[in-house]
């Protein structure tokens, strides 16, 4: 996998005259929306399957529960996991103010999931509509004080730690160590844990720990058993990768996708 460099193309499809313009469609497994921007922020609903979205600084898994908010004019591409069921709501730029000016992946309540499908059985909110200014106001509250999830994969900027991050995207479930990565690229490992903390955020064990989740959630998408979905995704055992997931959604993966289905 190498960094993204076709030139992203603008999607009319947001267009519209009212605050919130909305889209609902269903699409196959490995299904790819290629890169392109709006300039409408946008917030991206999966009531089923699990979508990911790629920018060229990062990666951001959306399984079902979740969403991805999406600031305008972020050039994007999105790649299904399994039949996804996408709700996506289009904001006027600034609607939602408190919600960051980067992609991130965020909690969708109950109550939000409703207020979701529920625009999107029309095209549009206008404030202009008493009934529609309700909705968009509710909507925007939720936004307001919604909490992110820890389910990115930031990119590093440094040419050699792209190298090594480039070989382990293409297989994540590689069990070389990072200094026979390293050695791989032609370059030295404490130059690349360095790195990947400064550029990332993330140590290089932490990156390649997310890694390995966010692959493992794609297979389970896509219909594979944990066990297998565990070790084709770097896990040394199942009960490792239940361990992550449980850590961070907050369930294990059978139950997480057991409720999903029933969504």
């Amino acid at each position: 996998m190498s960094r993204n460099r076709q030139s992203p193309k603008f999607d009319r499809g947001a267009s519209g005259k009212g605050q919130v313009t909305t889209l609902s469609r269903d699409y196959p497994a490995k299904h790819v929306i290629p890169l392109h921007f709006h300039h409408r922020d946008q917030l991206v609903y999966a009531s089923r399957g699990v979508m990911t979205v790629r920018t060229n600084v990062g990666t951001w898994v959306v399984p079902t529960h979740r969403a991805v908010w999406i600031p305008a004019p972020v050039p994007h591409s999105i790649t299904m996991s399994g039949t996804v069921s996408m709700r996506t709501l289009y904001l006027l730029p600034r609607l939602a103010r408190t919600l960051p000016r980067s992609c991130c992946v965020v909690n969708v309540s109950p109550l939000l999931r409703e207020l979701i499908l529920h625009a999107c059985a029309l095209p549009e909110l206008n404030r202009k509509m008493e009934r529609q200014r309700h909705v968009i106001d509710l909507i925007v509250d939720h936004l307001e004080t919604i909490q992110t999830v820890s389910l990115q994969l930031p990119n590093p900027e440094d040419a050699r730690a792209w190298r090594v991050a480039e070989v382990l995207l293409a297989n994540p479930g590689e069990q070389r160590s990072l200094t026979q990565v390293c050695k791989i690229v032609g370059v030295g490992r404490r130059t690349i844990e360095r790195r990947f903390l400064e550029e990332t955020g993330m140590t290089f064990g932490k990156w390649r720990q997310q890694l390995r989740l966010m692959q493992a959630m794609r297979l389970l998408a896509e219909g594979a058993k944990i066990t297998h979905a565990a070790l084709e995704a770097g896990y040394s055992t199942p009960s490792a990768f239940i361990f992550m997931f449980r850590k961070t959604l907050g369930t294990t993966p059978s139950a997480y996708f057991r409720a999903g289905a029933k969504g």
